[in-house]
């Protein structure tokens, strides 16, 4: 049974100080910006729907558990790198996209962002306001809710950590986007622990740059044959050449987990 928190309300408005975000074209890619610095989300012009970003398909590891979640969660939609991927990839699953940003959202036509349907949909809401009334929810949350000021705190607390578990089904999974070189980044994962004990590790990206944490309410993470490389049947050809790789990688940290 899950309990679906009611999302009709108009989000909180946006804080002065988030810029807003812009669209820039170079070349083949179309990349999402806060600011002229960071990148948000990068796409490719030739092939809308490939993950462009090493985090994201860090991030999609979680296929190696669960290779066809009922419901997948998302706290940020950015430019839908990893929605279009899994709404492509995972014609099993539900897709919720959680979106506090109504910028970002009128965004969407310009990242090709399918339109809701009755597996998908972005919701406007408040992340940690959903996630808080939510019960026995979702399969896999997927966290990378990031705007131009980092992750906002209401995202990395340990009350919002403790809310994600209980979000979850049982063997659920949370994937976390975290920044290697933020300063509170060993707190956070520390609070992360406070929630899922021992059920967690972190797979770091090559430049040291994001780490990617797995949390299982349950004991999936320990299953050895999860560190095997096979193409679940419910994931296309195209979408494991994409992975692979990744997932050798997570497969080996597994192994000496």
């Amino acid at each position: 049974m899950s309990d679906h928190p009611a999302a009709s309300a108009p989000p909180p408005a946006i804080p002065d100080s988030e810029s807003r975000p812009f669209v820039r074209d170079v070349g083949d890619r179309r990349s999402l910006h806060f600011s002229e610095q960071v990148i948000q989300s990068s796409m490719s012009l030739l092939n809308p729907d490939a993950l462009e970003l090493e985090y994201t398909r860090m991030m999609m590891g979680f296929v190696l558990f669960n290779p066809a979640p009922d419901r997948i969660v998302m706290v940020g939609l950015g430019g839908g790198s990893l929605a279009k991927f899994c709404h492509r990839h995972l014609p099993r699953s539900q897709v919720e996209a959680l979106e506090i940003n109504p910028a970002v959202i009128a965004l969407r036509g310009d990242f090709m962002v399918p339109p809701d349907d009755e597996r998908f949909r972005v919701i406007a809401c408040d992340a940690a306001e959903f996630l808080r009334d939510a019960s026995d929810h979702a399969d896999v949350i997927l966290l990378d809710g990031f705007g131009d000021q980092g992750m906002p705190d209401a995202l990395c607390s340990e009350a919002f950590y403790a809310d994600c578990l209980r979000a979850l089904r049982d063997d659920g999974l949370l994937v976390i986007n975290f920044h290697v070189n933020h300063p509170l980044y060993h707190e956070y994962l520390a609070r992360v622990r406070e929630s899922f004990g021992a059920a967690m590790f972190e797979v770091v990206d090559d430049d040291m740059t994001n780490s990617i944490v797995f949390a299982c309410k349950g004991d999936l993470l320990d299953d050895p044959a999860s560190a095997r490389l096979r193409r679940p049947e419910a994931l296309s050809k195209d979408a494991w050449r994409q992975l692979m790789p990744t997932l050798r990688v997570i497969g080996a940290t597994l192994t000496l987990r």
